[in-house]
């Protein structure tokens, strides 16, 4: 597996989910990607929790807004409150300032100039993700807008000094010349998507619909390989791309 001690500032590091029944979402995830959930025992965590594979913890989990189920996309930074006051000289809106959370790190959820939200990560205890990109991991993030990349292109620039490299009509976003995450549309709601790993793909998909997941795009070959997009049993929306065989 591709293990990490931490993430390099301004790469993705972290997917969770702000669920709307939070044991719903435990069952389901577990029976899609085999993932076992530990929940934070103090009472100032407020229910939030993190899914594992094997030991080794993959994303997070915990109570949302009681509105609305959505997959979060955070992304790793060395300073939070420099980089939010980057976001915001670049046009973007801080949603909510940095602040500690418990004793794992600081956050800060910003919103880019087409109005997809994404969290800012700075480490203390908790770096994120401990593996990546193998079966029943995080694979990629991606933003989803109706916006041309050369428009994004400025404020990401500004944040996390990404550049945009086309990929037959799929954008990525990369740092230091290495992709770190994708581009893609267009849609009419700007949005940052979660993209997992499965060993095969048409059986997840399929495993995914009985438990009451919607198929949103079916399987089918892109520039990043055989992937879909689904809508969990609460709407989450979320990517599977099928994970190379060695």
């Amino acid at each position: 597996m591709s293990e990490w001690s931490g993430h390099e500032p301004g790469a993705p590091c972290w997917a969770e989910l702000s669920s709307t029944d939070v044991t719903l979402s435990v069952r389901f995830y577990r029976e899609v990607f085999g993932w076992e959930a530990v929940f934070d025992p103090r009472p100032e965590s407020g229910g939030r929790g993190r899914f594992t594979l094997d030991g080794r913890v993959v994303a997070g989990v915990g109570p949302g807004d009681g509105l609305s189920c959505a997959w979060n996309t955070y992304v790793a930074v060395a300073d939070a409150a420099a980089a939010t006051a980057r976001a915001r000289a670049a046009g973007g809106a801080v949603v909510l300032e940095p602040a500690p959370v418990l004793d794992e790190g600081i956050a800060a959820t910003v919103r880019d100039s087409a109005g997809a939200c994404l969290i800012l990560w700075q480490a203390v205890r908790h770096a994120g993700a401990e593996v990546v990109g193998e079966a029943g991991t995080l694979a990629w993030s991606e933003l989803v807008t109706g916006e041309t990349a050369v428009r994004e292109d400025f404020f990401y620039r500004a944040v996390f000094d990404w550049t945009v490299k086309d990929a037959g009509g799929y954008g990525w976003w990369c740092l230091h010349g290495r992709p770190v995450a994708g581009l893609t549309g267009p849609e009419p709601l700007a949005h940052w998507r979660s993209c997992f790993a499965v060993s095969r793909l048409d059986a997840a998909v399929a495993r995914a619909a009985e438990l009451g997941a919607r198929v949103l795009v079916p399987p089918s070959m892109t520039p990043q390989g055989l992937r879909a997009v689904l809508a969990d049993p609460q709407s989450a929306v979320f990517g599977l791309v099928e994970a190379a065989r060695g």
